[in-house]
């Protein structure tokens, strides 16, 4: 690995499902990859069995479900400037197999993230997003111990929860405000490639109501338009800092 290839930022996003990312860290993604970062998106299962439902309803079969989901996640990374992989996973349930878990390690190794994104360590509606959580975090751990992977890292890197659909029931406070404005139009665009057109409102209205939020806490510091997108996040790491500020 270069100097300039490691030193460069890189955000590894893992999400349960093919489409998650979108939804929950879209403009997250399009501001990273915007900026010239490298962008990798994990999506540890298809979603073919709990995701899927109106497909099931058209008489769709299973195969042709799987290939509808991977091409729709192809298209909104894609929108979004991001790579992303399939890993071994199956939906409803997600197991962390070892197989699963060994080629999410293998990514950490490959990608060297120095921040990972992903689901909450809780969410009443969803039994997968905190299994791939924990899958996450496994992953992370064991990546960074000495003589489990080559090409290791001293220290893992920050992990942010991306906020779920029902925050209220997830345990979910934001603790990180990041402005997306510049790339909702992006993020809206990659929305529009998956077929849950109720999503496409709700997630609106989330990006513009944290933008709110953003505008209040960010005060003199920022000068921004009447309209703000922004997406929230919690951190599970401490922050270390020099100062407080």
């Amino acid at each position: 690995m270069t100097d300039a290839v490691s030193n460069r930022r890189s955000t590894l996003v893992i999400s349960a499902h093919a489409g998650d990312f979108v939804w929950y860290s879209g403009g997250a993604i399009a501001l990273a990859a915007s900026r010239g970062e490298q962008v990798t998106i994990a999506c540890l299962a298809i979603g073919e069995h709990g995701e899927a439902g109106r497909a099931w309803r058209e008489g769709k079969s299973l195969e042709t479900i799987r290939e509808i989901r991977r091409d729709e996640a192809l298209r909104a990374a894609g929108v979004l400037g991001a790579d992303v992989r399939f890993l071994p996973g199956e939906d409803y349930p997600l197991v962390a197999t070892r197989e699963l878990v060994h080629s999410l390690v293998e990514l950490f190794a490959e990608v060297r993230p120095t921040s990972v994104l992903t689901h909450t360590l809780e969410d009443p509606y969803n039994v997968d997003h905190p299994v791939a959580t924990r899958i996450a975090l496994e992953a992370r751990e064991l990546a960074v111990r000495a003589g489990h992977q080559e090409g290791r890292w001293d220290m893992g890197p920050q992990v942010f929860f991306f906020e779920p659909n029902h925050a209220e029931m997830s345990g979910f406070l934001p603790q990180v405000y990041l402005d997306i404005s510049e790339v909702f139009d992006v993020k809206r665009k990659a929305m529009e490639t998956l077929p849950a057109k109720y999503q496409w409102e709700y997630h609106t209205e989330l990006a513009r109501l944290r933008g709110a939020q953003l505008r209040r806490n960010a005060g003199a510091n920022l000068t921004e338009p009447a309209t703000v997108y922004a997406e929230a996040f919690m951190r599970y790491f401490p922050q270390v800092v020099t100062t407080l500020e």
